[in-house]
């Protein structure tokens, strides 16, 4: 059962944590990062088998420019430091703008999208292989569902059975700076072409992590599983949600502060 009081609290601290980065350097990728703040808290903090650390599952993700929730996680975790995060994207740092395999915590480099459900297929087959119940836990972006190679891998972790994957689509309807409902309305429903691709797939509130969770658990556990989250790109800071701009820019000081005031419940 999810504590969702928790999950608030979580991810509006997460949030500030973005926030704070952002005024070190000129810009990163706050909308993305928030609009699936609750998706990767949900994975990380309740589905991951091991509560404690990132060995037992595996968690990749795919939309690599929203690696800013996952940065922090880690770093809350003690897998990255504080001072990875201040360093981020400055000369000499370990964190760029998307997430580099080698570096703690991150399972492969990601960011050039379509890619991400694909290297999620070969190791879920790998580890299938070795009967090892490692499950696989991997974040798309609905943009990235433009790219051919992403339906290629749908397809093929069918017909392997690879019932060890779970996806997240964080659907927030926005590409970089267009709307997919405007620039692309074949897209939708996402669930029914998901599910003509023999997935076992839902839909959900993907800012309420009790509403996640319950939805993945009608899910049908013979085959690959997928929540399509509908969500709100720049959610928990009113000004950002919705406003394209913010896929790119830092606030200036007058907008953190504005920000972090509507954030400051956080503990």
């Amino acid at each position: 059962m999810v504590d969702r009081d928790s999950a608030v609290v979580r991810c509006r601290r997460y949030r500030r944590r973005i926030l704070e980065i952002s005024q070190q350097v000129s810009a990163l990728h706050i909308a993305p990062a928030f609009s699936c703040t609750e998706i990767v808290d949900l994975i990380y903090n309740e589905l991951m088998a091991d509560a404690n650390g990132v060995d037992d599952d595996v968690f990749l993700m795919s939309k690599g420019h929203g690696c800013m929730i996952q940065y922090v996680i880690l770093e809350e975790r003690g897998i990255l430091t504080r001072g990875d995060l201040d360093n981020y994207c400055k000369p000499g740092g370990v964190l760029g703008a998307h997430p580099d395999f080698g570096t703690p915590g991150i399972r492969a480099s990601t960011g050039s999208l379509g890619h991400g459900l694909g290297m999620i297929v070969g190791q879920a087959y790998a580890e299938r292989l070795k009967r090892s119940q490692t499950r696989f836990f991997v974040v798309l972006s609905d943009g990235e569902l433009q790219e051919g190679s992403t339906w290629e891998a749908l397809s093929m972790a069918a017909s392997l059975r690879l019932n060890n994957i779970i996806a997240f689509v964080d659907n927030n309807d926005f590409t970089s700076l267009e709307r997919m409902s405007v620039g692309q309305p074949a897209f939708y429903p996402v669930v029914d072409k998901v599910a003509s691709f023999n997935w076992s797939v839902c839909e959900a509130d993907g800012h309420d992590s009790a509403a996640m969770c319950s939805a993945l658990s009608t899910l049908d556990t013979a085959k690959p599983r997928l929540v399509v989250a509908k969500t709100t790109k720049g959610k928990g800071v009113s000004f950002m949600e919705g406003v394209p701009i913010w896929h790119y820019r830092s606030p200036n000081g007058e907008e953190y502060e504005r920000a972090i005031a509507e954030l400051a419940d956080a503990s």
